[in-house]
Order: structure tokens, then sequence, then C-alpha cells
């Protein structure tokens, strides 16, 4: 057989001494060939590494053999966060063994993120997909419900049930895991660096971090919370720590959704001379080698991320085999890791 081009079922026909619709009987798991037939065509197509055309596959009502996995985030902040870089290593720990691939995409936008979730869909390019940073009104949801298609959200909470299945990290208690720490540290002004307040798990820690002044015991007008929204990025991270260390009335702790604003927090801290943690305590919510590295070494929540990942697509495996929606499950378990960058405040 010549080189340099794709194999095709006339190759494997010649290659087992058979007719070319024995071939298509025996690789489509059809009647009309003996076992023994079935086992020639199959071991010459080995021997001739020939794989399916991903069109035939559909045609033949197959599966595709790939789940998707759309990033919609500015690209600039997806070099700098490992939480992404680890959960795709822990989808891949997930798919290992399976002959299963991973098909990634970063979108630009949410009309593109829809338009993937078509495509891939119409053209069976994919067999399901997992969903992050979950909305509470959320047009992808809708859509891969509308389509049919195999999904695993990796969210803040149980989804409801006969929908995409979740494997879910509980934000709000998480949220008030770092801030009961703060509370015993004497801590009564505290700010929030966010994500974008659209995507649900962003929102349920806003939301957290603004009743906590309502839990205070004779809480004051200075007793109070702010949450300003960036996009993730440390440029965006650096101008609302410089906003909140501006003030007439700082915070005494400052809470960061990720390691990326966390650093960026911290490194404006130092050019404006205040001190961590004498002057301000920071927490991230994020944990990772990075903060783990700087000096003060930071405070975080800490989650097995692979693990998450995981468990995510073990559950989409599960799903893309079930019927009907499988029961959401739970992520692993969060720690609050202690470090240098977090002190009682001063007297």
């Amino acid at each position: 057989m010549a080189t340099g081009r794709r194999t095709t079922i006339a190759d494997i026909a010649a290659r087992a001494g058979v007719s070319i619709s024995a071939v298509s009987f025996a690789l489509n798991g059809r009647p009309g060939v003996s076992e023994a037939t079935r086992e020639r065509v199959r071991q010459a197509a080995r021997e001739l590494d020939w794989q399916p055309h991903t069109a035939a596959r559909a045609l033949g009502g197959a599966k595709a053999g790939s789940i998707g996995f759309v990033l919609n985030r500015p690209a600039r902040t997806l070099g700098t966060e490992s939480f992404f870089g680890d959960l795709i290593s822990g989808i891949q720990l997930g798919l290992t063994g399976t002959h299963i691939g991973m098909t990634l995409l970063v979108a630009r936008d949410a009309d593109e993120e829809l338009e993937t979730y078509r495509d891939w869909w119409r053209g069976h390019r994919v067999d399901g997909v997992i969903v992050i940073d979950p909305r509470r009104d959320d047009d992808r949801l809708r859509l891969l419900a509308q389509l049919g298609m195999p999904s695993v959200v990796v969210g803040s909470h149980p989804t409801p049930a006969g929908s995409a299945p979740s494997v879910w990290i509980d934000d709000s208690d998480a949220t008030d895991t770092v801030l009961r720490y703060l509370r015993a540290l004497g801590h009564r002004r505290i700010a929030h660096v966010s994500g974008p307040p659209e995507f649900e798990h962003t929102a349920l820690r806003i939301e957290r971090v603004r009743a906590f002044a309502g839990t205070l015991p004779d809480a004051t007008e200075d007793d109070r919370t702010e949450s300003i929204p960036t996009d993730y990025s440390a440029e965006a991270g650096s101008a609302a720590t410089r906003r909140l260390l501006s003030g007439a009335r700082r915070p005494t702790a400052i809470v960061f959704d990720n390691d990326v604003l966390a650093v960026a927090g911290l490194g404006v801290a130092g050019e404006m001379g205040v001190r961590v943690p004498q002057d301000v305590s920071i927490v991230s919510f994020d944990d990772s080698a990075m903060i783990r590295l700087v000096r003060p070494a930071i405070t975080s929540l800490t989650r097995d991320t692979v693990e998450l990942g995981q468990r995510a697509a073990v559950l989409l495996r599960e799903q893309i085999e079930a019927d009907a929606p499988l029961p959401s499950r739970p992520g692993p378990e969060l720690t609050l890791s202690v470090r240098e960058s977090t002190a009682r405040v001063a007297d």
C-alpha cells in the first residue's frame, strides 16, 4: 500500500481477502459475516492502523470517542491561572484507559461557546461536554438540554433533578470558612477582589461577604465590606488593591478570588509600603505553587483541582452511557491552609 494517504476499507478488504461489504459489516458490528471473518477484518484494520472517519461514525450511530471542553476566559489569564492546567490534567486522568480523547477550545465570547456546542453536536465531534463557570441564568445549559447533549457542570451546588449533573464545591460555605477565620483574628473591615459577578460561584461569594458585617456583634458604620469585580487579570487585581489601600479607612483584610489576583495584590501592598500581614492580611480562594513561593506566603483555600477534573470526567463518561440524567456528586473537600499573610489585627 502506498504511504502518505489515509487507509480505506478497500485496503482492509485487500489485506483480509474479503469483500468491501464484508469489511463494512464487520467493522460496524452488523450481522452478515462470520465471527472468524469479523476477527480477520479487525486484525487487518489494526495492522493498517485504520481509524473510522468522524462522519462515517456519525452515520453509523457510533460514538465520537471524545469529550469537549470550552474555556471562555480572556486568553491572557489562561497562562497564569494554575486552576485550568490542573483541571485539564484531572480530566485527562479521568479518561485514562478509555481511549476517549478531549477536544479543547478557547472561545472569545459566549456566542462562540454556544456555536461551538452546536457545531460539535451536529458534526458528531464529541459525545458530551464539561461546562465550567455556570451562571444563574445560563444559556449554555439551556442549549445543551435542547440538543440532548450529555454534559456535566463544575459548579457550586447540586443541580436540580432532571438537569445536567454537577460536580460541586459549596462556595458559600467556602467563603464562610475564610470569613470566620478572619473574624477570629479580629478583622471587621474585609474587602473582596472578585471575578466577574455573572459567574454563579462569584455571586455566591459576594453575597456571603456582603452579609458578613451583619454577623458582627455591635457592628458600626466602620465595620464594612466591599467586593470589587475584575476579569481575573493581574492588572485588574492590582488596580482594585490600589484603590482599596488608598482609601481613608482601608480594610484590615483582603480576600482575592484567585491566586493571580492575590499575588498582584501582594505586590501592590509592597509598592505602597503597606505591610503584610501587620497592616493588612491577604487570603486567596485558590491555592497554587505561586502563592506558596512568594513572601510572605499567602493563606488560601486548598482543593485538589486535579481530582475535581477527574471526578467531572468520570461522571461525564457515565452520563454519556446513561438513559437519564445522573445525580450530582460532591467535589473534593476544601481546607484552609494558613500561611504568613494573615495575622491578628494590630491593637
